[in-house]
């Protein structure tokens, strides 16, 4: 069984199909990992939805910010589209109610072997274990009771991790660094506003990743979300989101050996309003 993982769709269709092709996918052998943000922004998040969702066991996908954004819309009574979202044809499909149900079902979070892939990154203080464990706090709140996690979802505070943090405070916080976050400093506080990329971040500030010392660093984190940081191929960090929608590739790697693939944007997405991701 071959385990393979793959950049940030967004709806990017076309660009997925052609990758699979040249990786010659075969659904009797090989597992598809999905870093996250399935849709939004690209020419064709339904049928995005569709296909991944079709197929079933050979896929393993965790939820990214833009996923979360369009089950609040259709989950929550508060969060409306955005002028930038392309997000449409999803609410308005036939099958919305199960592909958006299926959506619902996927976890922020999961590991296998020595790898743990999120969609964005996680705190130097939690470890694999707490990582997983405060993801399926998220997840049960999900499959309960969705509406009043959606509504409160949104914000930037806390900005530092807490044991002590509870109810809506604290399933923010961890939804905002398993999905949004990018710079981080040596004690965890975060920091959701900077999004360039490394190197452009303010003084006393760090990519999560290079926090010394980081909990997490004893497995491979694999994770997108961050387009213009780009593709990192390192031991302990497999980075994929190479900004197809943007106009750049959408990329995949082997979790099993060494072979890399990418794939070229066929039709740019839409671009985002200045205060949104």
């Amino acid at each position: 069984m071959a385990r393979i993982a793959i950049g940030d769709l967004q709806g990017c269709l076309a660009e997925l199909q052609a990758l699979l092709k040249d990786i010659r996918f075969n659904a009797d052998r090989d597992r598809l990992w999905f870093v996250g943000d399935l849709v939004n922004r690209g020419p064709d998040s339904l049928g995005v939805l569709r296909f991944v969702r079709a197929l079933g066991a050979n896929a393993r996908v965790v939820l990214g910010n833009h996923d979360l954004h369009l089950l609040a819309v259709a989950f929550g009574s508060r969060r409306k589209l955005r002028e930038d979202d392309t997000l449409d044809e999803i609410l308005c499909a036939a099958d919305r109610h199960a592909l958006l149900e299926w959506l619902l079902m996927q976890p922020l979070a999961l590991s296998e072997g020595s790898e743990l892939m999120v969609h964005a990154g996680v705190v130097p203080q939690w470890s694999a274990a707490e990582t997983l464990q405060f993801a399926g706090e998220v997840e049960r709140a999900l499959r309960t009771d969705p509406q009043p996690l959606f509504d409160a979802m949104h914000g930037n505070k806390p900005d530092c991790w807490s044991a002590a943090l509870e109810g809506s405070d604290r399933l923010r916080f961890i939804i905002n660094v398993l999905t949004r976050l990018r710079f981080c400093r040596t004690d965890g506080r975060i920091d959701l506003k900077m999004k360039g990329a490394p190197g452009s971040q303010a003084a006393g500030w760090m990519p999560w990743f290079e926090v010394p010392l980081r909990r997490t660093r004893g497995v491979r984190l694999v994770t997108g979300h961050w387009s213009t940081l780009g593709l990192v191929d390192r031991a302990d960090l497999l980075a994929l989101d190479t900004g197809c929608v943007w106009g750049g590739r959408l990329s995949a790697a082997s979790l099993d050996g060494a072979e890399r693939w990418s794939q070229p944007c066929a039709t740019k997405g839409k671009m985002p309003l200045s205060s949104h991701e």
